[in-house]
């Protein structure tokens, strides 16, 4: 028997709805691009100051790849996390993270590196991809740019984030890429099964439905065959020894749920380290509703111990 959803995690769900957002795959690309700023966007940047944040440009495959660095006060060198945000690799900006990235920069310690990676449809797989390895080898040979140690980095993300951050670290491991000390998969895409027993059980979501995951792949995907690929959904990988330590946060009423617990043991069966954090009345995107859900804000501290844990 499944448990309930959060009580306050249910009333923003309640608001939300309130709104009458129709449901991602409903709406147009831009349409959606707009809500998801606005919803999961920076009503909580004046309350959470960092040391600095700074929007710089990177030179990417393909044209410039924008950066926001926030960074700790004091003089470092900081361990470093590539952040990549979510949505569906089809929506959501810099501003989208504004929150998640600055509590973790805060909570962490860490300087964070979030970066606008192209998106689906104009920039199709793998183009999103390849601008997430560009910002990687770029902040492995520059960490004294931003005060960051090269020898501490990560790579993080949520969803589609958590999709690329872990596709990221097969990319470094396949192509002799910088060595990751650990990757943060918060409710990532791993799979493109979408009849998994929790889709079975969210398919209308909430937050997020069977349909929008659909829809978010045929937008990322050139063509079918580009769901098997292994970039794409990282838990089709044959093998996953010799990757980065992991932690991956999953939640009980989210589609994705069971494609994240299932790379979980997938890498954890190749030997390598991971932690799972799981949290059944949750549903998907809750880190970025911190500050409405003490829940949310505990998992959140529980999450950053480990990673900090990681990157010692």
């Amino acid at each position: 028997m499944s448990i309930p959803i959060d009580p306050q995690l249910q009333t923003v769900i309640d608001e939300i709805a309130s709104r009458g957002i129709p449901r991602w795959h409903a709406l147009s690309v831009s349409a959606g691009r707009k809500i998801e700023d606005t919803t999961f966007g920076t009503d909580d940047e004046p309350s959470l100051p960092v040391g600095a944040v700074q929007d710089i440009g990177i030179d990417g495959p393909n044209g410039e790849i924008p950066i926001r660095m926030y960074r700790p006060a004091g003089d470092g060198p900081f361990p470093t996390i590539v952040y990549y945000h979510g949505g569906g690799w089809t929506l959501g900006t810099l501003d989208s993270v504004e929150t998640i990235c600055r509590r973790l920069t805060r909570q962490a310690g860490c300087v964070v590196l979030s970066v606008d990676y192209r998106l689906a449809p104009e920039h199709p797989f793998p183009e999103p991809l390849d601008d997430a390895v560009a910002a990687l080898d770029w902040a492995s040979t520059h960490a004294d740019v931003f005060f960051g140690d090269p020898d501490r980095l990560a790579v993080a993300g949520t969803s589609a984030g958590g999709n690329l951050a872990a596709a990221v670290a097969l990319h470094a491991r396949e192509f002799d890429g910088p060595k990751i000390e650990t990757q943060l998969l918060l409710y990532p895409a791993t799979g493109s099964d979408f009849s998994t027993e929790s889709y079975t059980n969210n398919t209308e979501g909430p937050l997020l439905t069977r349909d929008d995951m659909i829809w978010f792949f045929e937008q990322y995907c050139r063509t079918p065959v580009d769901q098997y690929n292994p970039f794409v959904a990282p838990l089709l990988t044959p093998n996953l020894s010799d990757l980065p330590p992991a932690t991956i946060v999953t939640a009980g009423h989210d589609p994705l749920r069971d494609e994240g617990r299932q790379y979980a043991d997938r890498l954890s069966d190749a030997g390598v380290d991971v932690s799972l954090f799981d949290y059944p009345s949750m549903t998907h995107g809750f880190l970025s509703l911190v500050s409405d859900v003490d829940r949310a804000a505990d998992a959140f501290e529980e999450i950053v111990a480990d990673l900090q844990m990681r990157l010692v």
